[in-house]
């Protein structure tokens, strides 16, 4: 193998693929980048096997061949090299990569691309396509309430099921649940599966700023498509939580308040109750205030009253600040938030001022 390549472009791709190399790898060539030229393209290539990322770019291909590299070792010389650098990269010896710059030549040692996995593509199966903006807007109001290391791995993933020209993504802990539903623009065969939230983590750092991303899910592997860059991740096996039991159909108490505001008061509040496993009150007043709390602790205690608009009764309820403010940075482009409760064993009900496609649920403490 023997490539020349602009420093900016090698550098940017072995990023984009490192992100699926983990730190703990009982198999060494997995902790390797795969570098394979062909024709006029470099390919790229990593994975965990549980998820892969691969991309390519044109590039200068003297002589075709692969190899395998130490991903932190090639990403961390190659952000040292010369900007406006052309590097040429050459396979020496079978297994040692040259890499060579305007004022320096060195060698790293690799491994045969032979003992790389074989990184899959997900080529047939349901296909979804959707703006970018839509993608990443979907993850940032939904994906934290997945819980990443879950007993029940099922409780680790995000579930996309679509239904006609919706798609609706939701993820829950078992304490709080995210709803979004993403108009297609188009119908949509239908499908059901749950995502590893990580993938769902990766994916919307190769979206970028990036137009759109084209999904395809099949029997048991999801593949993100963003330009020339592909991820590929298996499914959680299992039936996710049917959730839509648990969400309220009837509220005693809507409140709509600004969301700063909220978001202000229960930063006060959490200093104090985080000597309290994060115990706040909320109480919700006739004279349409809103009245912020937690008990008082062994460093002091905190009260605090915002204005709000409520429609119904007068409620009170108990929450977790940190999940609070959770949903509050979640819906972080909106002015006003709105909270549907309907009594203080129910879930509280998170909700965007103007718009019905996102549902936030947070169970309820002990008052």
């Amino acid at each position: 193998m023997k490539v020349t390549i602009p420093q900016s472009e090698l550098l940017e791709s072995l990023k984009t693929v490192s992100r699926a190399v983990s730190g703990q790898n009982t198999l060494p060539v997995l902790g390797n980048i795969l570098l394979r030229a062909e024709g006029k393209k470099l390919y790229f290539a990593a994975t965990n096997l549980e998820i892969s990322i691969s991309t390519a770019i044109e590039a200068d291909i003297k002589n075709e061949g692969a190899i395998t590299v130490p991903a932190k070792v090639l990403t961390s010389y190659t952000s040292l090299l010369g900007k406006g650098d052309d590097i040429e990269l050459k396979v020496s010896d079978g297994t040692t990569l040259e890499i060579s710059s305007e004022s320096s030549k060195t060698k790293i040692k690799g491994i045969s691309a032979d003992e790389f996995p074989q990184i899959s593509r997900v080529d047939s199966g349901a296909k979804l396509e959707m703006p970018g903006e839509d993608f990443r807007s979907a993850v940032h109001q939904v994906a934290f309430a997945a819980q990443e290391n879950a007993s029940r791995p099922i409780l680790s993933g995000v579930y996309f099921a679509t239904r006609k020209s919706d798609l609706r993504i939701a993820a829950t802990d078992s304490y709080r649940l995210s709803e979004k539903v993403i108009a297609l623009g188009a119908e949509a065969q239908e499908i059901t599966c749950t995502i590893p939230v990580r993938a769902i983590f990766e994916a919307d750092r190769l979206v970028g700023s990036a137009e759109k991303i084209q999904i395809t899910i099949s029997e048991n592997q999801v593949m993100f498509s963003i330009g020339g860059t592909e991820l590929v991740s298996r499914l959680i096996e299992g039936a996710f939580p049917d959730y839509t039991q648990i969400i309220p159909q009837s509220y005693k108490t809507t409140a709509t308040i600004e969301r700063a505001a909220l978001e202000l008061a229960v930063r006060r509040v959490s200093i104090f109750a985080k000597e309290n496993n994060q115990h706040m009150k909320l109480e919700f007043l006739s004279d349409g205030t809103l009245t912020v709390s937690t008990d008082s602790t062994q460093i002091g205690e905190e009260k605090t009253t915002i204005p709000c608009t409520i429609d119904g009764t007068t409620n009170v309820i108990a929450l977790n600040a940190d999940y609070v403010l959770d949903v509050l940075s979640a819906l972080s482009g909106e002015e006003k938030v709105k909270i549907e409760l309907e009594g203080k064993i129910n879930p509280a009900v998170f909700k965007r001022e103007k718009a019905s496609d996102f549902v936030h649920l947070i169970m309820p403490l002990k008052v």
